[in-house]
């Protein structure tokens, strides 16, 4: 179903278009979807349905599920260090940091650099691996690591299916899940993508400005495993819906409980003062009332077991078991203030939330 302007989603659809009308969104699209299929996907401002969008960080369960399938078959233990399978990662003190760690973000170096051409060539991502240093001792505090533990957990996926890890992630997980490819998208393939748009002061220059990189058709091609994914709403909300459903039991099914229901690590997230409620790749709702915030982007209706990741900026992607919905919201807007796509991202994962209840 497209296009749907009244009956159950009217809500959701207005409360989209209000920020496009206002001029604080060019274009965005909304998904929901439920037992396998979509029930409203929506294309708003300078975006039709065919329109694809940059994820941000919305793609790391993406990679994380294709992390899934190597603890699934055997490859990958979580439990041991990063070094036992990448030794160049194990330099100056980083041997025992575990697989287990750089899934929940607890792993010690948030803040080591790297860059798209870096991560994506195999020789020069290891040898920024062996440059980094510990910012503190694994294990003991969490802190976002926006991007530098998706490199580490993309190199793990090559080493050990001998595969590029943008195919891996395209023929272990999108294929079987009938989704496009999402990671490495070449610049033949790009005419689709809505530009990031920044929506603010040309003479600011916040740290903000540094995600219109994903506008560079060399970094969309890079397919930064953290941020990079080019995917759809109703590709983001389908996947989750494979999260809901296991299709063709392409994961593991006590493997893929661990991942969207075990809450691994609940040490307090710094930016907002709550449990972190993290599991091996993705946010858990939980039961403490502090399900709003998150980084999932949660509505207020979204039961404790609610799983999903918000990206920069108001990308939005979340499944509910309690209902067997699942959301997805993506847009261009580059703002330098965050309180507007939270609240954004609130009002539309409340209203969404709501639906089939």
């Amino acid at each position: 179903m497209t296009g749907a302007q009244a009956g159950p989603y009217s809500d959701l659809v207005a409360t989209a278009a209000h920020d496009v009308e206002r001029g604080l969104v060019p274009a965005c699209q909304l998904a929901v979807a439920r037992e396998g299929r979509l029930l409203l996907f929506e294309a708003l401002g300078e975006a039709t349905t065919s329109t694809r969008f940059c994820a941000f960080s919305a793609t790391k369960p993406i990679v994380a599920a294709a992390v899934w399938l190597l603890i699934g078959d055997g490859s990958l233990d979580v439990s041991k260090p990063v070094a036992h399978y990448a030794p160049e990662f194990g330099a100056n003190g980083k041997e025992k940091v575990t697989v287990e760690q750089v899934l929940l973000h607890t792993a010690g170096f948030p803040n080591a650099p790297i860059s798209p051409a870096e991560g994506a060539d195999a020789a020069r991502r290891r040898a920024r691996f062996s440059a980094w240093h510990l910012e503190w001792d694994p294990g003991t505090r969490f802190q976002y690591h926006a991007a530098s533990a998706h490199w580490v957990l993309a190199d793990l996926l090559e080493r050990l299916t001998g595969e590029d890890f943008r195919d891996v992630v395209e023929t272990r997980v999108c294929r079987p899940l009938g989704l496009p490819r999402v990671l490495g998208i070449g610049p033949a393939d790009q005419g689709d993508i809505a530009p990031l748009t920044p929506m603010a002061d040309p003479a600011d220059n916040g740290e903000w400005r540094e995600l219109l990189m994903f506008n560079d058709p060399a970094v969309r091609e890079a397919g930064v495993p953290a941020a990079g994914a080019i995917v759809t709403a109703a590709d983001l909300a389908l996947f989750y819906q494979g999260l809901l459903h296991n299709p063709g039991g392409i994961w593991r099914p006590d493997v893929l409980r661990d991942g969207t229901a075990n809450i691994r690590c609940r040490l307090p997230d710094p930016l907002m003062d709550v449990p972190a409620n993290r599991t091996i790749g993705l946010v858990v709702a939980g039961d403490d009332g502090q399900h709003i915030l998150r980084y999932a982007s949660f509505g207020q209706g979204c039961s404790p077991g609610a799983f999903g990741h918000a990206g920069a900026h108001g990308q939005i992607g979340w499944a509910d078991p309690a209902t067997g919905v699942s959301f997805a919201y993506l847009n261009n807007a580059v703002s330098p203030d965050p309180m507007v796509a939270g609240r954004r991202a609130y009002m539309l994962s409340t209203a969404a939330a709501a639906l089939l209840a």
